[in-house]
């Protein structure tokens, strides 16, 4: 069994490769002007923030362009410390890449939340993204 590891059978469609899986860090961010540009409602795609948007840094459009669908899992601050605090914020929830970070970021995502308060009590994290469906950028 050890030379299947990493595939994952698909009924009725034979094999498959396993989902790509991504740690990264990850802030969060709201629709304020001071924290995204002159338009904090739109996304760089064009799509109005909600609940379930995310931004990427540019480096990883390569890995997870625009329309990617995700799932996030919290693996707490670099030092280890609250895994799973926030994950009632990601459970069962597909995240869409809509948005892009400031070219000065890197192997980062930044999960867009309605309010201030909660983003920045979410600080600075590490995430498990998993790709779900790679989009077409």
């Amino acid at each position: 069994m050890p030379a299947l590891l990493g595939l994952v059978l698909i009924f009725g469609a034979g094999w498959a490769q396993a989902p790509k899986v991504f740690v990264l860090k990850a802030t969060a961010y709201t629709s304020s002007v001071r924290e995204t540009d002159s338009t904090p409602f739109i996304t760089a795609t064009g799509a109005r923030t909600r609940i379930g948007i995310i931004a990427v840094s540019r480096d990883m459009l390569r890995e997870l362009p625009y329309g990617s669908k995700v799932m996030l899992e919290d693996l707490g601050t670099p030092s280890g410390k609250g895994r799973g605090r926030f994950n009632y914020l990601f459970r069962d929830r597909v995240f869409v890449v809509e948005d892009t970070m400031h070219p000065r970021k890197r192997e980062q995502i930044d999960v867009w939340l309605p309010d201030r308060s909660t983003a920045i009590r979410f600080g600075v994290r590490n995430v498990r993204v998993t790709v779900i469906q790679r989009g077409r950028g």
